[in-house]
């Protein structure tokens, strides 16, 4: 990620960053895939340091056996895309909050 400009995150402000990132993975997966076809759906984002943040992001996705035609790679690259985007977004946010 690029440098925003931000002091040190809270503990709040990284739980923050961290939710709205797993929260942007599975409204990709869901928006790609009914519920109803997930077996498994697992997504976890991990925040390390407070200045920089490094922002670790998985997803684990297991569909059901008559799914098909599904690229799973495609997709939960797509999720991880989604959340760092997601979590840029809320980084701009506080970088806009503290220039007030």
């Amino acid at each position: 990620m690029e440098e925003l400009g931000l002091d040190e995150l809270t503990d709040k402000q990284i739980e923050e960053l961290c939710l709205s990132a797993e929260e942007a993975a599975r409204k990709h997966i869901l928006q790609k895939i009914p519920p109803k076809k997930i077996e498994t759906l697992n997504i976890s984002a991990e925040a390390e340091g407070t200045k920089p943040v490094a922002l670790k992001v998985e997803v684990e996705i297991e569909l059901t056996p008559s799914t098909k035609n599904i690229k799973v790679k495609e997709l939960t690259d797509g999720a991880v895309k989604a959340a760092f985007a997601s979590a840029k977004q809320y980084l701009k946010g506080l970088t806009c909050h503290t220039k007030k």
